[in-house]
């Protein structure tokens, strides 16, 4: 259970973090509270998983979700370079999340 909570966080955190655009330096009520509430669900998350996960290895995970999807939404939603170096770094996340996890 504590490996869907820290997935789910991370998937929070992708939410919070493209949030933040959206927000307008906080300036649209929404997007600002929408960005919160998923900043309190990705964290409350992450404290769930870290009950039965080491912190070093959720930490690692719950970022490298964050990062790898927010890089993605950030390519597809607001028109970020595709490059073939950017995309095989985030291909590097990626084996890096999925070794954590398999190593855990």
């Amino acid at each position: 259970m504590s490996w869907i909570f820290l997935f789910l966080a991370g998937l929070f955190e992708i939410g919070w973090a493209i949030g933040l655009k959206y927000t307008d330096g906080f300036s649209k009520l929404v997007q600002t509270v929408l960005t919160v509430a998923s900043m309190i669900v990705s964290l409350t998350l992450l404290g769930l998983a870290l009950k039965a996960l080491p912190v070093g290895t959720a930490y690692a995970v719950w970022t490298g979700i964050g990062t790898v999807g927010t890089a993605l939404l950030g390519i597809w939603l607001l028109g970020e370079p595709a490059t073939a170096i950017r995309l095989a770094c985030i291909a590097l996340i990626v084996g890096g999340i999925m070794g954590l996890k398999f190593a855990a």
